[in-house]
Formats: structure tokens, C-alpha cells, sequence
């Protein structure tokens, strides 16, 4: 197909979703978008067309830590929004590896600061080792440049100070990419819905995390929580961010939390389950994380994310339908006019483009930095707030 046919597509796709009063980035400015409308995301698409899916590059971007495999989402995001990688720098030979084989335009930088001090630089990506990423934000926006990491983005309180202060400071964007919600098709699908009030008003959001163990594959550091932060810090963040995104909350307390290692005593300070629950200016919430996925599921994790509104409820199945659907990007929509089954595998990932849009312009349209801070600030009172679970 060719390419002036595939942006028709997508310009009659938005056309009508805005016509239907669905398509929630209508009210930004035309600079937001690329001219031809959202552009499709590089998820199923190989790394020999990466470059004919992303937008033409605006801005140059660089990548400092490769400690967790979301680096590579973090990079086609921005790419597809128009970044161009210029470098990247790692402390670990292997990982240096498998970064170069699949960005092999990248430089690979001597330093942390041969990245940090050049001025043609705008955004520095990281998945570091979670302990480590915080600082990094922090020397990152001290040098003028906007900074993009993996969740979770901050581990301590007296981290998220710091953050805060800097950020306050040298105006420089920090943003965490929450990617259950930036990153699946059905959460962003359920985001334009909700808004367009296709389940009245939102009362509670209820998130599910599960994941599996592997603990073969985990690094050292994957069972300290000094240097991974918690369940409820690291894989909670991505429920803390969509309740607050989904309920439109701006203040929220910790109702309850309780964490436990229930099945791992070979791990003696891991966490293997936690639930939260909360209430906020605009909606109550309730998260489960845990690392019990079986392995007779056929990915990592069923995670799930159920919306509750006055005049219905969204669910999504965001890797997997185990009655039998492929694939992942589930929703099922049930409101006063019908039951409903959405198949979103081909719906935009827009942060990106948000993103890019928010270095140039320096605006919020992807995540207002208080959003970003107040989902972290919640994911690190509740670990400090839990109870114990004993079995």
C-alpha cells in the first residue's frame, strides 16, 4: 500500500472520530499533529520500516541506562513522534549488545556526560536500575534537557522532593512513561470514550497487575526493594497513574495498603502481592499488583483495567482474552444503549507525538508534570502506609 493511501486512512479515521465527538486531542493547537493525523505505531511493524512510520524528526534524543527492556517501547514512541536517536551510553557490555543490534544508527557515547553536555541534545531517555533513574532526571535537567524514563520513575519520597524542586527550578519536563496506559491500544481507546461519555460519570477505577516471576532472568537488584522500590512502587505506578487519568482526580489519600511475600521465601525481602485502595477528589480506586502469573498463561501477565461510570462500565484485557480472542487490546463496553466488543490492536499510541509536541512547544499535552509527580507521590505513600500480610 502506498503511503499517500495509508495517511488518507488515517486522515478520514480522525475526521470521523472527531465528527462523533470522540476524538480527545481536537481542542489542541494544529502543531500537535503531523499534518497527515496520528501516526501508527512501530509495535508490529519491523525495525527495517521504523523510519517510514515515525514522523520526520524534530527533535534529537539520547539514551542514558538500558537496565530494563522497556527502553526499546520508550525509543520507537519517541521516534514515531519525531526523535531521532543520536547516542546512547550503558555501563553493561551485553546490553550494549542487543541495544546496538537493534539501533545500529546510535552512537555509543563514552560517558554519561559526552550525552549530558551536548548541546544539540534535547530529551535523554532511561530504564536504569530504578534507585538510579531519579538522579539521573535530576543531573539531566540541570543540564537543560527534558527527560523521559522508564516507571518507576522515582523510588523514595526524598527522591520525588529533589525531582520536584529541580523541575520547579529549571522548567525542564520530567516525565515518566506509564506504559499500561501510554502504551496499549485499549487504555488509550477507553481514555477517548470516557471522555466523550460513553459511561457517564467515572466513580472508581479498579487496576490489576499481575506478572510472571522469572526469576532466572531477574538481575540481583530485582529482589531489593532499596533498589527497585516495591511492588506497589514499581508495578503499582501504572494503576495509581490510570486512576488518577481516569477519574480526573487531582488530590488522593491512601485508604488502605497492605504488601506481603506470601510464596517467595528464598527472596526473603521481596514483595510478591499488594493492593491498595483509594479515594480522590474524583473517584474511589482499587489496585492489585502481584508476580503469581501461571505459566500455563500464554504471556506475562493478564493485566486488566475496569472503569466504572454512572451510565456503565468499561473493561479492558490489555494482553490477553482467555475466553479465546488473539492478541491483546481488549474492550468490552457496557452502557445503557448495548454490550459491546471493541478490538483496538490498530488504534494510535499518541505520547510520542505529545511528547515531542511538548519539547518543542513547551506545553502539557501528553501528561501535565503534576499528574506525573502526584501518581508517583501516591505509589510511595501507599508502600509506607501498608500492612504486612502475614500467611
Amino acid at each position: 500500500m502506498k503511503k499517500n493511501e495509508i495517511n488518507r486512512r488515517w486522515f478520514i479515521k480522525n475526521a470521523a472520530n472527531a465528527a462523533a465527538g470522540i476524538a480527545v486531542f481536537s481542542t489542541l493547537p494544529k502543531s500537535t499533529f503531523a499534518g497527515d493525523g496520528t501516526l501508527p505505531s512501530t509495535s508490529n511493524i519491523s525495525k527495517e520500516n521504523i523510519n517510514a512510520y515515525s514522523a520526520p524528526p524534530r527533535i534529537n534524543f539520547s539514551v542514558i541506562g538500558i537496565n530494563h527492556g522497556h527502553i526499546y517501547s520508550q525509543v520507537e514512541a519517541v521516534t514515531r513522534g519525531g526523535g531521532q536517536l543520536i547516542s546512547f551510553y550503558a555501563k553493561e557490555a551485553d546490553l550494549v549488545a542487543d541495544f546496538s543490534k537493534r539501533f545500529p544508527q546510535a552512537k555509543l557515547a563514552r560517558s554519561e556526560n559526552e550525552i549530558l553536555e551536548d548541546n544539540s541534545i534535547q530529551l535523554i531517555l532511561s530504564s536504569g536500575i530504578p534507585d538510579e533513574r531519579a538522579p539521573l532526571g535530576v543531573r539531566v535537567m540541570r543540564h537543560g534537557k527534558d527527560y523521559m524514563v522508564d516507571k518507576p520513575g522515582i523510588i523514595t519520597l526524598d527522591q520525588l522532593s529533589e525531582v520536584r524542586r529541580v523541575q520547579k527550578e529549571t522548567k525542564r519536563i520530567y516525565s515518566i512513561m506509564y506504559s499500561e496506559r501510554f502504551e496499549n491500544r485499549a487504555t488509550v481507546k477507553a481514555g477517548e470514550l470516557v471522555k466523550a461519555g460513553a459511561i457517564g460519570k467515572v466513580i472508581q477505577t479498579i487496576g490489576l497487575g499481575p506478572h510472571r516471576m522469572n526469576p532466572k532472568s531477574r538481575p540481583d537488584w530485582f529482589f531489593d526493594p532499596k533498589r527497585f522500590g516495591g511492588i506497589i512502587t514499581d508495578i503499582g505506578s501504572h494503576q495509581f497513574d490510570q486512576y488518577l487519568f481516569f477519574t480526573g482526580s487531582t488530590k488522593a489519600e491512601i485508604v488502605a495498603s497492605q504488601v506481603g511475600n506470601v510464596n517467595h521465601p528464598q527472596y526473603p525481602k521481596f514483595e510478591d502481592f499488594g493492593d491498595v485502595t483509594l479515594r480522590g477528589n474524583g473517584g474511589t480506586g482499587y489496585i492489585r499488583v502481584d508476580w503469581f502469573t501461571p505459566d500455563g498463561l500464554n504471556t506475562w501477565g493478564d493485566g486488566r483495567l475496569t472503569v466504572l461510570g454512572t451510565e456503565g462500565y468499561i473493561e479492558i484485557r490489555k494482553n490477553i482474552d482467555i475466553a479465546g480472542r488473539p492478541g491483546g487490546n481488549h474492550l468490552f463496553l457496557v452502557n445503557q444503549q448495548e454490550t459491546k466488543y471493541i478490538e483496538c490492536s490498530k488504534e494510535p499510541l499518541p505520547y510520542g507525538e505529545l511528547l515531542v509536541n511538548d519539547i518543542v512547544n513547551r506545553t502539557e499535552t501528553a501528561m501535565t508534570q503534576e499528574h506525573c509527580f502526584l501518581a508517583t507521590e501516591l505509589a510511595l505513600k501507599a508502600p509506607t502506609q501498608a500492612q504486612n500480610i502475614k500467611m
